[in-house]
């Protein structure tokens, strides 16, 4: 019989040694890179995703572009929620320009709670099957091109059992994304899976999603924001930064009609990064905007150097 290994977190244990990753000094690493890494909107039907995060923001933003491809595309929807509440889930997404209470209406999306509707309270890999293949007959049935999922697996974290059962329906389900019907994109808190458990659910999924970053360290994270279109940017933002900063607004200018620039997590940023942002604003047509959101102490910098002169640059202070 093979030795089982033991790895836990507060709550949280893998008792198989069938789930270890090719190296366990390794795991973090092999917890948030696949070969098969692929932004949001590279996603094909029949794709089973792992999204990996410690941004919450960030999650909710791949999540509203997931959901809005599944509704352009004709797809039932539902969205599985878990360390949040639907009601919380729906407002997320309508910050995020997504047509909630239409799609709603029309019975195209589905906002649920992962403990009560999907996992009825105990989980158990068999009845999780089991409660999509009963959505994905029934969104046929209705005439939809196909279901589209997004569930928070953070349930998985809980009772030391419930980690048994993710391994057991992450293993299991597989038949269902047969003939492409089924798309799903399961969501995975770094900051609550620990790295061996986070190496086995990406390499049980066929595809890992990922933000576009552009830079990517402790101290500042520049990444492509899906919805509204334009850029995120998190931490400290100083003059050694101007090329990332540089080819994340290009590319924006190049993509994006309104290109929202998203500074709300941004401590700090210097008069040269600021100056940088304004020019490329000014660089717009009249009738186009960049829209840059960002607390008081950032909002002065730009003051500072005379951005609200630049006609195409929308402010707006958050609290």
């Amino acid at each position: 019989m093979a030795r089982a290994v033991v790895r836990r977190t507060s709550s949280f244990a893998f008792l198989d040694d069938r789930v270890r990753p090719r190296s366990v000094s390794d795991a973090s690493s092999a917890a948030v890179v696949m070969a098969d890494t692929v932004r949001v909107d590279e996603l094909q039907d029949g794709d089973h995703a792992c999204l990996t995060f410690t941004d919450h923001d960030e999650c909710s933003d791949v999540v509203a572009e997931f959901v809005t491809a599944g509704l352009l595309r004709g797809q039932k929807v539902v969205c599985f929620a878990d360390a949040s509440t639907p009601d919380d889930l729906a407002l997320d997404l309508a910050l995020r320009e997504v047509d909630v209470h239409g799609a709603i209406e029309r019975g195209q999306l589905d906002l649920r709670s992962g403990q009560a509707d999907w996992l009825g309270g105990e989980p158990h890999a068999e009845q999780m099957i089991a409660a999509l293949a009963s959505d994905l007959a029934d969104a046929t049935a209705r005439g939809f091109r196909g279901l589209r999922v997004s569930a928070d697996m953070s349930w998985a974290t809980r009772p030391v059992a419930s980690a048994e059962q993710l391994i057991a329906f992450e293993r299991h389900c597989a038949h269902l994304f047969d003939g492409a019907r089924l798309t799903a994109m399961c969501q995975y808190d770094r900051d609550r899976f620990d790295p061996v458990s986070l190496a086995f659910v990406t390499e049980a999924h066929g595809r890992a999603v990922a933000a576009l970053a552009y830079h990517d360290t402790p101290l500042l994270r520049i990444c492509r924001q899906h919805r509204p279109a334009g850029i995120r940017i998190a931490g400290e933002l100083d003059f050694t930064h101007a090329e990332p900063l540089e080819q994340a607004l290009a590319e924006a200018l190049r993509l994006d009609s309104v290109i929202h620039l998203n500074l709300a997590k941004l401590r700090f940023i210097d008069v040269a990064s600021a100056t940088i942002v304004a020019k490329a604003a000014l660089t717009l047509p009249t009738d186009r905007r960049m829209i840059v959101t960002c607390r008081p102490p950032v909002a002065a910098v730009f003051d500072a150097i005379g951005a609200g002169q630049a006609t195409q640059l929308d402010l707006r202070r958050q609290a």
